[in-house]
């Protein structure tokens, strides 16, 4: 979900710059820290979009380390995005100039951003604009009141409260290290001094880096207007550094996605043990019990039930549809239907409405027509299921000869009894029933019984003569010619004699 975005005045913004390249040493990974995702996305994809939301003439990130890993899952996410490189991290600074090496002449503002804040908003950077505008900054910074600053750059304000500098924390004595507004390290520029400041800034700090935040200084020593646009919400001025943070993040991220959905009509019986991703869709009236992940492009319908212990990824469910305990990944799960549990219902499948995939049941590349079962202890691979058909408790699809897949087609209201293998290619026909416990090779045509097993052979006195004196020759014994089928016959021919007697 998304709130609607505050908009940006006409004027174009002529650049934003997404600071992309830094190394990522503390989440001790060999993935670029920005491809690692929060509530099913990558950091740098938040970076992104919210950037997009300004419609900048130019959208830049510059990368660095790991950069043909970023650059490949923008060219995936963001192929407007362009991408300069910086070769060596010297700072802020020198990374800004490398953003702008090649744009040329701009118009308009040059905002600063960062590719590891993923809860940053692109309403947030339209608000940070339109107060640079408003109050004619030469350069306004995002900042926040923080309980703990450490860390983070302190906001050094002059007699009129604007920013007369920004320093970083372990440059920092330790009246400024009492200052609790912190830098976000998000600016909007006035492209001329920009420009000029990053001409005018030097390495002059313990970590010999070119600092940004030597530029705010230097405007405000030549005079220029340095402003502050303060928000309140925290969480859009993190970044993730190691992956404590990102468990956070994702823990947050989490808990506003849930409550959103919540107030939108959802009920979500215990968010602590839900997770849904930022890119889902849920009707109103959904139920999500416990221990349920919905992720991907997820969709589900009004009045369905999710969980509990249910995994969706990339799979669309109708209205009035109940899940539980399931895994599965890019299907379709029709109104009214009904999966699980412990159901594995892999790519390619389609439930349709009022339909059901039932305990222990494995589908993958299958459509099951309207009020279609497949109930219990089952495998469906590559098949074709049509309206109203059975499919038994323990039947397989043989879709694989070891070389070729292949497909089984079962038709309308057609039946097929337990413990039956449907060797593929093969149809069942419409009204057409399979014998329990068939292995079939051959069609079946519409409405004919296929028997495809060895006759029963009953060899009597069998016990007695191989396993004489074991328990189940002393019981046989003992049962003498009884059988519990004698029982039942005899009371059935006791109800037809009494039925004969009333119609007389």
């Amino acid at each position: 979900m998304s709130d609607t975005p505050t908009s940006v005045d006409q004027r174009t913004v002529g650049a934003v710059i997404v600071l992309a390249a830094g190394g990522g040493t503390r989440m001790k990974s060999s993935r670029s820290k920005l491809l690692h995702e929060v509530a099913g996305h990558s950091m740098l994809s938040y970076a992104v979009n919210a950037a997009t939301a300004l419609e900048p003439e130019h959208l830049v990130v510059v990368v660095g380390h790991l950069r043909e890993q970023v650059m490949g899952h923008l060219h995936d996410i963001a192929p407007h995005c362009r991408t300069e490189v910086q070769e060596e991290q010297k700072g802020t600074g020198h990374a800004v100039q490398c953003g702008m090496a090649n744009l040329g002449e701009l118009h308009g503002e040059v905002v600063v951003t960062y590719g590891d804040v993923p809860m940053l908003s692109g309403d947030t950077l339209a608000q940070l604009v339109n107060a640079h505008r408003a109050n004619s900054d030469a350069i306004t910074v995002l900042t926040a009141q923080v309980p703990d600053p450490t860390g983070y750059g302190r906001i050094v304000r002059d007699d009129r409260g604007l920013v007369s500098r920004i320093v970083e924390h372990r440059d920092a004595d330790d009246a400024t290290r009492a200052i609790t507004e912190i830098n976000s390290g998000i600016y909007v520029f006035d492209t001329d001094v920009l420009i000029d400041g990053l001409s005018r800034i030097k390495a002059e700090n313990d970590q010999a880096e070119l600092y940004l935040t030597d530029v705010l200084g230097i405007a405000s020593s030549d005079g220029r207007r340095v402003g502050a646009y303060e928000i309140d919400d925290l969480w859009q001025t993190e970044g993730v550094n190691d992956r404590v943070q990102l468990s956070r993040m994702n823990k947050e991220m989490n808990r506003r996605i849930c409550e959103q959905w919540m107030r939108a009509g959802v009920t979500i019986l215990d968010p602590e043990h839900t997770w849904i991703h930022s890119s889902v869709d849920l009707g109103t009236d959904v139920t999500i019990l416990p221990g349920t992940s919905l992720e991907g492009a997820t969709s589900v319908g009004d009045g369905a039930t999710i969980g509990p212990d249910t995994t969706l990824v990339d799979v669309e469910v109708g209205a009035d549809a109940t899940i539980m305990r399931t895994q599965a990944s890019l299907a379709v799960i029709g109104e009214g239907a009904t999966v699980g549990p412990f159901a594995y219902v892999r790519p390619g499948t389609v439930l349709g409405a009022k339909g059901k995939i039932g305990t222990f049941v494995e589908t993958k590349n299958t459509k099951i027509g309207e009020g279609a079962k497949v109930p219990h202890l089952a495998y469906a691979g590559d098949a074709i299921i049509d309206a109203g058909a059975n499919i038994g408790a323990g039947t397989i699809f043989a879709n694989y000869d070891g070389d070729n897949k292949w497909h089984t087609h079962v038709g309308r209201n057609a039946f097929v009894g337990s413990n039956s293998v449907l060797v593929a290619p093969v149809d069942i026909g419409d009204g057409g029933y399979v014998a329990a416990g068939s292995t079939v090779t051959q069609d079946v045509a519409p409405g004919t019984l296929a028997v495809a097993r060895g006759r029963q052979k009953n060899s009597d006195g069998w016990v007695a003569k191989r396993k004489p004196g074991s328990k189940a020759d002393r019981a046989a014994s003992e049962a003498g010619d009884y059988h519990p089928n004698d029982e039942v016959a005899a009371d059935q021919a006791k109800q037809a004699g009494s039925n004969q007697e009333a119609q007389q």
